[in-house]
């Protein structure tokens, strides 16, 4: 109960301190960051193994470990700012945080909303179930069933703009819904595999019955809309940072004992280039390389004609 006590406060103090930095412009530049010489950074604290409060009372996580690192780089230190899924982007345009680093999707419509930085990870939707009755496909949903879903996350607008026949049951933090779905309040749950992936892992018996739903998307940094010196250093350090492999580092270290090592590379993504940027960017190069090939080609023959022609 002293440890409960003392956590909340803990939080209170954090959000509150946030809060009393917050600029007139709506957010703290990157210089008035290093000025104060702490940073506030929104991550869960509920989200084993990305974000969460370990025994100790001190953060941990995938996305914590990162967080950690940028506040070293940064030369500052970093003040943990709990969040929900909910209210990330509330914390972001209110000043309770300059950066949120709490397995944030990138979507076009949060994109207007928050200035993301480049992704750092991969991510689409999973559904998790019992094992009694393992949810394989949504095509044939009883309309009697519920589904768990978190507020504000991308499961739940996905299954809303695509599934809008099935019931939502919806719940404001990872915690509640972890406790909906093994009391019996839904059938399933839908939110980003990585996380019910690790929910299964877990918590023996439940299934991900559907380890891909929907698009590929990815996990990225934001921060405040137009907040730029910061958007530029975050991205200049994930560039910097992906050439000494800092992110399957944070894998192997916070993710490793989850999801094993089959998972690593198709999870991590280093120096903000995704497989498909990179495949892309190759296809690009080929192009040009061809067209460059083919223009010396003609010029050749042209001047294999001239020389023939005089």
């Amino acid at each position: 109960m002293k440890k409960s006590i003392v956590f909340a406060a803990t939080l209170a103090l954090s959000t509150l301190f946030a809060t009393s930095a917050f600029a007139a412009d709506g957010f703290r530049t990157l210089d008035e960051i290093k000025e104060d010489g702490t940073i506030n950074i929104g991550v869960f604290s509920d989200k084993n193994p990305f974000g969460y409060v370990d025994e100790n009372g001190d953060y941990q996580g995938y996305d914590v470990y990162f967080a950690n690192r940028l506040g070293e780089d940064l030369g500052v230190d970093v003040n943990f700012v709990s969040t929900e899924a909910a209210n990330r982007i509330e914390y972001l345009q209110t000043g309770k945080v300059d950066v949120i680093l709490a397995n944030f999707t990138v979507t076009p419509e949060r994109a207007e909303e928050v200035d993301f930085a480049l992704p750092y990870m991969n991510v689409a939707l999973g559904v998790v179930s019992p094992d009694s009755n393992v949810i394989e496909t949504l095509d044939d949903w009883n309309p009697d069933d519920q589904m768990i879903v978190i507020s504000g996350t991308t499961a739940e607008t996905y299954l809303v703009e695509n599934y809008p026949d099935i019931p939502l049951q919806k719940y404001d933090s990872y915690a509640t819904a972890k406790n909906a779905l093994e009391n019996g309040n839904g059938v399933a749950w839908a939110n980003d595999n990585t996380e019910v992936i690790a929910f299964a892992k877990q918590n023996e018996g439940y299934t991900v019955g559907i380890p891909s739903l929907g698009s590929a998307d990815t996990i990225a940094p934001a921060v405040t809309k137009g907040n730029d010196t910061l958007l530029d250093w975050i991205n200049d350090e994930i560039k910097t940072l992906g050439e000494e492999k800092f992110f399957h580092a944070d894998y192997e270290a916070t993710l490793l004992d989850t999801y094993g090592a089959d998972y690593e590379d198709e999870l991590v993504v280093e120096g903000g280039v995704t497989a498909t940027d990179a495949e892309a960017e190759s296809e690009s190069e080929t192009a040009a390389a061809d067209e460059t090939e083919a223009e010396s080609e003609t010029a050749a023959e042209t001047e294999t004609e001239s020389e023939t022609a005089a």
